[in-house]
């Protein structure tokens, strides 16, 4: 993906020294940027130029959709993303409404499928709603996913940095704008776009309609610090290849389907060619 490499270069050539007081470490910061696929193409947008750990990728998205709130039940996927988060975090190691190993608390899945009422009512499944109503070729301009509640940021091991997703269906042409306040460029970013687009594709296919534009908002766009070297002397040294497609099992057909018995096994990335992997260091 070139659009990747130029918005790199932009950071490094455009980007300011941020103090960062959770981390601990300095960031190299740029604000705003926009990732826009076409998904009608059959191609995905996948970062060649180092391996991306597509599976994983899929697991944790999947994770959000089943709402997960343990860093076991990413294992269990494939995905290790939340391990650190959920246990090496010493902010959240000493909340008291952490629940023991592994606990996330209320975060992205846990809020996206519950997101809690007010006095009396009913946690709101937002998922199951914009489903529900995409099903049946309906759209009110509100199929809004978000991860993010304000008043309980306090209750997660990490505030949702890809927080809202919002659908929007023009005939049977399913279209997403995703927003994310905060990007490590160089580790999670490439999860995330590709993340979006398995979310447009996927939501896409148990509503019955046909994923057409992606396009992830990024806000607070950085590269830690001890990142910069390797990110310059390596990956923005490499050409990227030419993107690959992503096959879902066409027998995932619901939302039950997601729930239940969907594994990374109905999943495959076709033709995905990419220079090695990179190891980046990974700041809790």
């Amino acid at each position: 993906m070139q659009a990747y490499l130029d918005i790199g270069k932009k950071i490094l050539e455009e980007g300011q020294w941020i103090e960062n007081k959770r981390t601990g470490q300095k960031t190299l910061a740029i604000i705003g940027a926009t990732f826009e696929h076409d998904l009608s193409t059959g191609t995905v947008p996948v970062v060649t130029t180092k391996k991306l750990f597509w599976k994983a990728a899929i697991g944790e998205m999947l994770g959000y959709i089943r709402g997960y709130r343990s860093a076991a039940q990413f294992r269990a996927l494939g995905c290790n993303t939340w391990n650190a988060n959920a246990n090496e975090n010493d902010a959240w190691l000493n909340n008291p409404h952490r629940q023991g190993e592994d606990d996330m608390g209320l975060c992205y899945g846990v809020i996206g499928r519950a997101f809690p009422g007010i006095e009396d009512d009913e946690p709101l499944d937002q998922y199951k709603k914009i489903v529900n109503d995409l099903s049946q070729g309906f759209d009110d301009r509100r199929e809004i996913l978000t991860f993010n509640h304000p008043n309980l940021i306090h209750r997660a091991c990490l505030p949702a940095c890809m927080h809202t997703h919002h659908f929007n269906l023009l005939g049977n042409e399913l279209y997403i704008e995703s927003y994310q306040r905060s990007s490590d460029y160089a580790l999670g970013q490439p999860f995330n776009h590709f993340q979006v687009a398995f979310l447009l594709m996927i939501t896409a296919q148990i509503t019955g309609n046909e994923p057409k534009k992606m396009r992830h908002h990024l806000s607070n766009i950085h590269l830690y610090e001890d990142q910069v070297e390797i990110f310059k002397n390596e990956q923005l040294n490499r050409e990227p290849l030419k993107l690959p497609k992503l096959k879902i099992n066409p027998d995932i057909k619901t939302l039950e389907d997601l729930e239940t018995w969907v594994t990374m096994d109905d999943f495959e990335l076709v033709d995905y060619e990419h220079h090695p992997a990179i190891s980046y260091p990974f700041t809790v």
